[in-house]
């Protein structure tokens, strides 16, 4: 994918403030709606079962995130999913957390049996629990992959008929056909709450004005790792609370020629 084409996508997504609809946790729901302005996108946060369905209808993509589960939230999910599904609009989903407990794990196939996701995103043990691939994971805290993350993309991608999106110290995205590694991004995101989660909303705006996955989600990938890398270096006296501070500041600031500069995409396959 050339840088062209990743700047552009951006550029639309300033452009076109497409409305996000997140279903997501309680711990990152400010976070993530600032993130999104910040980016040039819309948020709502909208989680009832009474209206979930109706601002899916008016909402560019759909984000599920299951990282804070109760009952009430898991039906508005199903319900929103479902709409999404019907009126066409891209639907993410990330499984938080899936095999630290087995509910959590059933909350994650139950959603993927029920919904066709465009887009799945975790870290490589959350994919490989929703593919029934039992991988240790640690709380709802990424961990180091203990196997072929790329393989395990891949044949997750074919399997669930979804994008698969595996993040770690590099990134991997695939749809069982192409496949890209994004070797953006700082350690420093391990150190603030809700980045990953951010980053599954990041990727619902770039799916909302481009209709490919792979590519919404490379691209996605490689501005979110290059605007960590830019603000770890305006954080790096102050720590990670101002890092925080800095990446949303970087999503708004982030320019093509940085996009030139500083994207490292490789396409595998």
């Amino acid at each position: 994918m050339n840088h062209e084409k990743i700047a552009s996508l951006l550029q639309q997504v300033r452009e076109q403030n497409p409305l996000i609809h997140n279903i997501t946790n309680v711990v990152v729901t400010n976070f993530t709606a600032n993130g999104l302005l910040a980016l040039g996108a819309s948020p709502v946060m909208a989680d009832s079962r009474k209206e979930v369905a109706d601002m899916v209808k008016i909402a560019k993509a759909l984000v599920i995130n299951i990282g804070t589960l109760n009952e009430n939230t898991v039906e508005a999910m199903h319900i929103a999913g479902k709409a999404g599904n019907q009126h066409k609009v891209p639907v993410m989903l990330d499984p938080v957390g899936a095999g630290a407990t087995p509910y959590r794990t059933e909350t994650a196939r139950n959603l993927i049996e029920s919904i066709q996701f465009s887009v799945i995103r975790g870290n490589a043990a959350e994919i490989a629990n929703v593919a029934g691939k039992h991988w240790t994971v640690k709380g709802v805290d990424g961990g180091d992959a203990q196997g072929d993350v790329v393989d395990l993309v891949q044949t997750t991608a074919a399997i669930l008929n979804s994008t698969i999106v595996a993040t770690g110290k590099e990134d991997v995205v695939s749809d069982g056909k192409s496949t890209y590694i994004i070797r953006n991004g700082h350690p420093l995101l391990t150190k603030v709450t809700g980045t990953g989660c951010l980053l599954t909303s990041v990727i619902g705006a770039f799916h909302a004005v481009e209709s490919d996955a792979v590519t919404a989600c490379a691209a996605a990938l490689a501005v979110y790792g290059i605007a960590a890398e830019l603000a770890a270096k305006k954080a790096a006296v102050n720590g990670s609370g101002s890092f925080q501070i800095e990446l949303l500041n970087s999503l708004s600031q982030i320019s093509k020629d940085e996009i030139i500069q500083y994207s490292r995409i490789e396409k595998i396959s």
